[in-house]
């Protein structure tokens, strides 16, 4: 189990392991691996590993915050897990003390989780499974859903490459006539790839550069935008550029729509622009071989922007679609407070 840990670690630290779906999986499988195959004794025992090996993979790769969500869906897996087994064992207590006229005293270790169960490990793998299962087929479910936010003779606006927008497009495009226009997303340039795949389609679409943004806002009906992760107010982490697009669209009265999986559902708050940002070499736009005129100049590339929620309308996720305000209760129902609490007190 270790050498699986260190190697998924060693994958990650080298970016061999990227982009958040395949981060997401290779966790919940290297969690699941590390239940099935090491002893112990309790839940209680459990929670604290897979919070040992979650705090060695977050520190790998402090800004993939998908590895903290899935350590928190497992740690809820587990925690359900074990209320239903000992709900089930004090039913069945409580039937057979009333068939003899006893009294049933509550077991202090009800929160604890430190009784042992025998079908805890089997029902807990399980449940890992069906959050596998989750992971690979998110997309298709969030595709399905285009008939309730895409219609004919629409024009959509996107920006860069998500594959998640990019299947949703496609399953639209199939079945009714829109444009896209795709902002390119300079330095990177995503935008061209996703162009490129939506042309192949016979989807029409339009190339622009990110300075044309708010000057081809008002020809268009919806934004729709993929993120890197949903923070807990709603608000977003997405590439460098959404901020500036979602801004325009405000200005213009256009919905934002934020297609993404219920994985990357963060129960974590970004204050401003550099809360959870990265910044990559500017040699992406500025030569080496110009930098001997460049001395006192300043270049920064950073990589996210920070969407507040007022900037986004709606979100359509693998469960439907829901409104931002609505996310605090996803939160409730995926992630357990404590888990939340003691991560945001670190």
């Amino acid at each position: 189990m270790e050498a699986q840990l260190d190697s998924v670690i060693l994958l990650l630290k080298r970016k061999r392991i990227t982009g958040s779906f395949a981060v997401s999986k290779a966790t919940a499988e290297v969690l699941r691996h590390y239940i099935s195959t090491t002893r112990w004794p309790n839940a209680r025992v459990l929670i604290d590993q897979v919070k040992a090996i979650g705090k060695r993979l977050i520190e790998t790769q402090p800004l993939e915050l998908c590895i903290g969500n899935i350590v928190r869906r497992v740690l809820y897996i587990i925690r359900e897990e074990y209320l239903a087994l000992k709900k089930d064992d004090h039913s069945r207590i409580k039937l057979d003390s009333s068939r003899n006229n006893l009294l049933t005293i509550e077991d202090p270790d009800d929160q604890d989780f430190q009784q042992s169960f025998n079908g805890l490990k089997s029902s807990i793998l399980e449940q890992i499974g069906y959050l596998i299962d989750e992971l690979k087929g998110f997309r298709k479910s969030i595709s399905q859903q285009y008939k309730e936010h895409i219609h004919s003779n629409e024009v959509i606006m996107t920006l860069g490459y998500s594959r998640t927008v990019e299947d949703f497009l496609r399953e639209a495009g199939r079945k009714r006539k829109f444009g896209v226009i795709v902002v390119e997303t300079a330095p990177s340039l995503e935008g061209q790839t996703a162009a490129l795949n939506l042309a192949k389609e016979n989807i029409d679409t339009t190339l622009i550069t990110d300075s044309a943004v708010f000057a081809m806002m008002s020809r268009v009906n919806k934004v729709i935008i993929g993120t890197h992760a949903v923070m807990a107010n709603g608000g977003l982490i997405a590439t460098s550029g959404t901020h500036m697009l979602t801004v325009a669209a405000k200005y213009h009265s256009v919905p934002v729509m934020v297609c993404t999986g219920l994985y990357k559902l963060c129960p974590l708050y970004a204050y401003d622009q550099d809360t959870f940002n990265d910044y990559g070499s500017p040699s992406a736009y500025l030569k080496f071989k110009e930098a001997e005129h460049l001395e006192q100049v300043h270049s920064y590339n950073p990589t996210f922007d920070y969407i507040p929620p007022e900037l986004v309308s709606l979100f359509v996720t693998n469960i439907g679609a829901h409104n931002p305000s609505y996310i605090y209760r996803l939160l409730q129902e995926y992630y357990y407070p404590e888990d939340t609490l003691e991560d945001d007190d670190n």
